[in-house]
């Protein structure tokens, strides 16, 4: 049976960030949990769970989708689970009352209609990460851990623009929160749609006074930062 998964997918800086770390810490420590398949720095929002609802589930998403349009969020810190069967290196992600408030809905929809692997489903209260380091670092986690305290703690402000589902871990559908749409696999890996979602985020940035993700000069300044945090 098919798994499937409900997550975003970070952009911008953020998503530079996260890579480079994932990669750095890979090579320097000699694991591979994360860089085994290509490295997509992500939030999970649900699952991985299996269904026989298909359709429902992704109706489900867009209408939920619907009901939000700016959904802020930052990466804060640096953080891990060291439970004996699970040990994971991750970013902390400080949700706003939007991300949190999208999550459990999805969470209290989706329930009833599949079955979810993840306890964390079942509650309102959600550790938002994004998994840096898992699987092999079990030998190596101790080290992980006192490398990423000499790091800089990353103060990056992103917003959720689409929510993506998986299915076998390749992208189904997203739901585009900005443009109010359901996007088919061949939609959301076009770049014209995507210049699409950004230039309509643009515009709902200048209307409300967020700041925009996108600009080149901030993500310059903020990519040397990164560089030069992690020694590149």
């Amino acid at each position: 049976m098919a798994v499937y998964l409900i997550e975003f997918r970070f952009h911008g800086y953020a998503k530079k960030y996260a890579r480079t770390l994932i990669y750095d810490i890979a090579r320097k420590f000699n694991v591979d949990g994360v860089t085994k398949k290509r490295a997509v720095p992500h939030i999970t929002l649900f699952g991985p769970f299996t269904t026989r609802n298909e359709r429902q589930v992704v109706s489900t998403v867009a209408s939920i989708g619907q009901k939000f349009g700016l959904v802020p969020f930052s990466l804060k810190d640096f953080n891990y689970f060291n439970k004996k069967t699970n040990k994971v290196i991750y970013l902390d992600i400080e949700p706003s009352h939007e991300l949190e408030e999208l999550r459990w809905e999805l969470a209290k929809n989706l329930h009833p209609i599949t079955n979810t692997r993840s306890a964390f489903d079942k509650y309102k209260k959600f550790y938002f990460h994004s998994t840096i380091a898992f699987r092999d670092i079990d030998g190596k986690f101790s080290n992980i851990v006192e490398y990423i305290k000499t790091i800089e703690k990353p103060i990056i402000k992103q917003h959720l623009l689409r929510i993506t589902i998986l299915k076998n871990g390749k992208i189904l559908y997203e739901y585009d929160l900005i443009q109010k749409r359901l996007l088919d696999r061949r939609e959301a890996r076009s770049k014209y749609y995507w210049k699409k979602t950004i230039q309509q985020f643009k515009n709902m940035c200048n209307e409300f006074e967020c700041e925009v993700e996108s600009d080149d000069n901030f993500i310059h300044s903020i990519w040397e930062k990164i560089k030069s945090a992690i020694g590149f």
